[in-house]
């Protein structure tokens, strides 16, 4: 059976470590840390991704500045209101919660994010200091899954990874982050998505395989060559008659079959969600050490 990579008790020594460094900030400088998170309309996951947030500045001692709009609200309005957060020195850092709601741009709402407040790591200027190495905000879940990576051992140096999934979120930034001259990287990386062919004879050559397709199952054991380090990125609700909610969550992985072949393997939950958080607290708080810089 595969070793499960815990990354809930890895989130937690990495907040710890967070809280003491804001901690210290505070004393040193007088700057708390602040997030502003803007949540347009009600969906049910990205509030619960919200709230979560949420609690995690909290508990790291970091301010969040917690802003609701209604589903239809206009553009304009929208960017008028990230204006505002980009301007005011107490938020350090601005996260939209994605997707949008249908009648709103999400490329122009994110361009509209100072990068030096962009902890999400998605406009143009840090996506494009990313893929040039220079010092930037990584995004939040492909940091995760390097750091995931790093913390259970997995040699990344010459190993062959496949990533499935190209969003620009998770998928194209964690294969260029697998890839770069860096820690967590030097591998030789294959990325597959919708169109690939024979996607089950690419991923049985991976020594380490990022499943990030937004689908349940879809990876199974007999795609898994023996011993691969397997990153489940999937978080899905899927019908569970033994749940009193009705559902239940699972990766993108079918975790039994998937388990008795890997050698290590992210559980869902409990694996790369809570990293993912954890990230963004990290990049929450360069950007507020930034910030005390320029001021002092």
């Amino acid at each position: 059976m595969a070793e499960l990579i815990d990354g809930k008790a890895l989130a937690a020594a990495l907040r710890a470590e967070i809280r003491e460094k804001t901690a210290a900030l505070r004393a040193r400088t007088g700057v708390t840390p602040g997030l502003a998170v803007i949540l347009v309309g009600n969906d049910p996951a990205s509030t619960s991704y919200v709230t979560a947030k949420e609690r995690a500045l909290a508990e790291a001692g970091m301010v969040s500045r917690d802003i609701r709009l209604p589903a239809d609200i206009a553009q304009e309005e929208l960017l008028r209101i990230i204006g505002e957060l980009n301007a005011d020195s107490a938020i350090h850092g601005i996260l939209v919660q994605l997707p949008l709601p249908r009648g709103l741009d999400e490329a122009a709402v994110i361009h509209a994010i100072a990068p030096e407040k962009d902890v999400d790591g998605f406009t143009p200027v840090n996506v494009g200091r990313m893929l040039l190495g220079e010092p930037c905000f990584l995004p939040c879940t492909p940091h995760g899954v390097i750091k995931m990576l790093e913390a259970a051992g997995v040699q990344t140096v010459g190993a062959h990874a496949v990533v499935i999934g190209r969003s620009n979120i998770v998928g194209k930034p964690v294969a260029h982050l697998l890839a770069a001259k860096r820690p967590g990287g030097n591998a030789t990386v294959t990325l597959c998505h919708t169109a690939t062919r024979n996607l089950a004879e690419i991923t049985r050559q991976a020594d380490i395989l990022v499943v990030a397709s937004g689908r349940p199952n879809t990876v199974t054991g007999s795609m898994v060559k023996p011993g691969a380090a397997v990153i489940d990125v999937g978080v899905n609700r899927v019908p569970c008659a033994d749940s009193p909610r009705g559902w239940k969550l699972c990766g993108d992985c079918d975790f039994e079959s998937v388990s008795r072949v890997a050698g290590k393997l992210t559980p869902v939950p409990g694996g790369v969600g809570p990293m993912t958080i954890t990230m963004l607290l990290e990049n929450t708080l360069q950007a507020a050490e930034q910030a005390a810089e320029q001021r002092a």
